[in-house]
């Protein structure tokens, strides 16, 4: 099968990727003959990989930067879509043949992964699987967040956090750069966008709640750090809470402990991937109803590009 292999820690924006016959000093290299993986367990299911996310984690992951370090070689990879291609004597939840979705710690950049059936999302019918494949982390990671500031608005978490916010009921105030990302997040019901290229996102987030009569933002939902984070804190209200998705500037920012007390503000770290750890049962039922509401076209995953392997 096809896979694409991490063999060191480095950037793989910093040189073309290589392969068996032309390496490179790329830490990725494309595998045409890597072995299938065999079913591993009486429960086990191995899917034919239709489709993949490019999440940052997964850049973080071969940059050696992010919270877990898996040994060297690895297949990176989180959540994907595709077929059902085997299953184990016990499964009783899959055939071969059903359309399933799911996510993993590494190891969907490949043509083929297993996983237990206990891990797995049978698909509605006519769902595309593109489409589902770019579901579970970003969707997920907002769904368990939230029941709203919202910074990197146009990107993948950024993006499920704005429908999901609005599916929820909440005022959403989404901030990204550009004029193209302000009509697109316009478009999925966002109350009101900063362009963060030519709008003081201060000034303008206060003259929206002025207008709606609100006192300050509830919510802040932060994938982004830095200083977005130190600005944002100045928009919120007394009891909000903010919550540290991620650092997607490359800045950890500090949210002093002392004006924490005073404004009476909760600060909730959520690691997404930690769930199927410590609650699955929370990411099942998180997953199981983000496939619902993408059936009945309350959210939809929007695909800005599409890769092979190679590419």
């Amino acid at each position: 099968m096809e896979a694409l292999l991490c063999k060191k820690l480095g950037d793989p924006a910093s040189a073309s990727v290589g392969n068996e016959s032309e390496p490179s000093s790329s830490p990725i290299e494309v595998i045409r003959n890597y072995p299938i993986p065999q079913l591993n367990s009486p429960t086990a299911v191995r899917v034919k990989v239709k489709a993949t996310s490019l999440n940052y984690a997964n850049y973080l992951q071969i940059l050696g930067k992010y919270q877990e370090k898996p040994p060297l070689p690895f297949i990176p990879g989180s959540d994907y879509a595709g077929t059902v291609d085997a299953v184990g004597p016990a499964v009783t939840k899959f055939k071969v043949g059903d359309h399933v979705c799911s996510f993993a710690a590494l190891g969907s950049f490949a043509s083929f992964i297993v996983q237990d059936q206990s891990l797995l999302f049978g698909l509605p019918k006519g769902c595309d699987l593109v489409a589902a494949a770019a579901l579970p982390v970003a969707f997920g990671t907002s769904h368990v967040a939230l029941v709203l500031l919202v910074l990197g608005a146009a990107g993948g978490v950024g993006f499920s956090a704005v429908q999901i916010g609005k599916v929820c009921g909440a005022v959403v105030i989404a901030a990204a750069r550009g004029p193209e990302k302000v009509q697109f997040l316009k478009s999925l019901g966002a109350d009101h966008v900063v362009d963060l290229t030519s709008q003081n996102l201060t000034a303008s987030v206060k003259g929206f709640l002025k207008s709606r009569k609100l006192k300050g933002v509830d919510v802040l939902y932060d994938p982004v750090g830095g200083k977005l984070t130190k600005e944002s804190m100045k928009l919120l209200n007394w009891g909000a809470q903010i919550l540290v998705i991620g650092f997607a500037s490359g800045e950890i920012p500090v949210i002093p402990a002392n004006i924490t007390l005073v404004k009476n503000w909760t600060v909730h770290g959520l690691y997404w991937g930690s769930y199927s750890i410590h609650r699955p049962a929370v990411l099942e039922d998180s997953i199981q109803e983000l496939l619902s509401w993408m059936e009945k076209g309350l959210i939809t995953i929007h695909i800005s590009h599409t890769y092979s392997i190679s590419e």
